[in-house]
């Protein structure tokens, strides 16, 4: 079925490539490497996005194909990754079940139409959803979980039917509704966006089917998957205040079955003559551990599988950036968690052709084996270089 898209995608592109339509995209070539006991493992990826955009009248037509290979070590055992006295709660016969493969892919990435009516617009398709002003995290993002050693890279897209409504100057309410295999299942989002001087602010409600994992009781085929009706009562908001750039968002999160919990985040930023950016964000989520101790084998599970954006209660962002020539930014990201742990994040930047982009950076973990971020997890690093075309 998926050749058969990629099939179709392409065809259709090429007849249209006599018209009004814009090919574009990128070639990305990655390496990845992390210390795993005694061993530096790594794994080399290749990616080419293809993008096609159609305008005509009052009507926009946008889709991109992603094509990903995996090559070296291509199946990471998590356990390797846990500390010691998590991972031996994981059952021997269970232990395959704890494998992360990186399997080749193909993809239709997005597809979707955008039709502009006098007074509204109306998306259909698969299309990105992007909510919320946080950097680093977004509470009031159901649909998207940010890398935290790569907040900025691009999310992939959702089936969703979109609503733009502007009320007035400066008034924009989106509706939002994903579809699934009963209404109850299915995604539902209003956002209202406000214009306040000089500050924007939102106010969003979210209900949409979230599922997560249970392993406190493992079975043969692994653990115990949790469905419910997750609704989420937040807002966000940003602006600039004595020459700061400022922002918060959080978000209420009533729970079907599970306990209610509440997510904020709050973050300032500021540019120097010099050019030199600095950035700080906190991060609190009341459903979290709150001390290394009490961390679950389910609570690290989750962590790593993205079902939840920390696992500890508290965390900061702080980032770091200069200029070092025209072409080149040189950076530190740290990341720190409640219980005193801390990954150390520095990067390098550089465009040294108009087209070519060369990202570098290292993540050193310093931790206890208990805490959120220990050695345990890999001190390495990522080279990736990136053409657009």
């Amino acid at each position: 079925m998926k050749r058969r898209l990629l099939l179709i995608f392409l065809v259709g592109s090429s007849s249209l490539l006599a018209g009004d339509v814009d090919l574009f995209g990128y070639f990305e070539s990655q390496i990845m490497g992390a210390q795993i006991n005694e061993d530096f493992i790594q794994m080399q990826s290749n990616k080419l996005r293809l993008d096609l955009e159609h305008r005509i009248n009052r009507i926009e037509f946008r889709a991109n194909v992603n094509w990903i290979t995996y090559h070296g070590k291509t199946e990471w055992f998590i356990p390797d990754f846990l500390p010691e006295p998590i991972a031996d709660q994981i059952p021997a016969a269970l232990r395959p079940c704890f494998v992360l493969p990186f399997e080749d892919t193909s993809v239709l990435d997005n597809a979707f139409a955008r039709i502009s009516f006098r007074r509204w617009d109306l998306t259909a398709g698969k299309q990105q959803i992007s909510l919320g002003t946080g950097y680093a995290w977004n509470p009031t993002d159901l649909f998207n979980n940010k890398d935290l050693f790569d907040p900025t890279y691009e999310q992939p897209g959702h089936a969703a039917i979109r609503a733009d409504i502007p009320l007035a100057s400066r008034i924009n309410l989106t509706c939002l509704y994903g579809p699934e295999d009963i209404w109850k299942n299915s995604s539902k989002a209003i956002d209202l966006k406000i214009g306040l001087g000089r500050f924007d602010c939102s106010l969003t409600v979210i209900e949409k089917q979230w599922t997560l994992h249970d392993y406190t009781h493992l079975f043969l085929t692994g653990p115990i998957e949790i469905s419910e009706t997750r609704r989420m009562f937040g807002g966000s908001l940003s602006g600039e205040l004595l020459g700061l750039g400022v922002w918060t968002e959080g978000g209420f999160n009533a729970m079907e079955n599970s306990d209610d919990f509440t997510e904020v985040i709050a973050g300032t930023d500021y540019t120097f003559d010099s050019g030199t950016y600095v950035m700080g964000e906190v991060y609190y989520n009341s459903g979290c551990p709150e001390k290394a101790t009490d961390y679950s084998l389910t609570d690290w599970m989750r962590y790593f599988s993205a079902e939840q954006k920390s696992i500890n209660r508290y965390q900061v962002y702080l980032l770091l950036q200069h200029p070092v020539s025209d072409q080149t930014q040189a950076g530190m990201s740290i990341v720190a968690a409640g219980d005193g742990s801390v990954v150390l994040l520095p990067t390098l930047t550089t465009t040294p052709y108009e087209n070519l982009e060369v990202l570098a950076y290292l993540n050193l973990y310093i931790g206890e084996e208990l805490k959120a971020f220990n050695p345990n997890q890999g001190n390495g690093g990522i080279l990736r270089a990136r053409i657009y075309f």
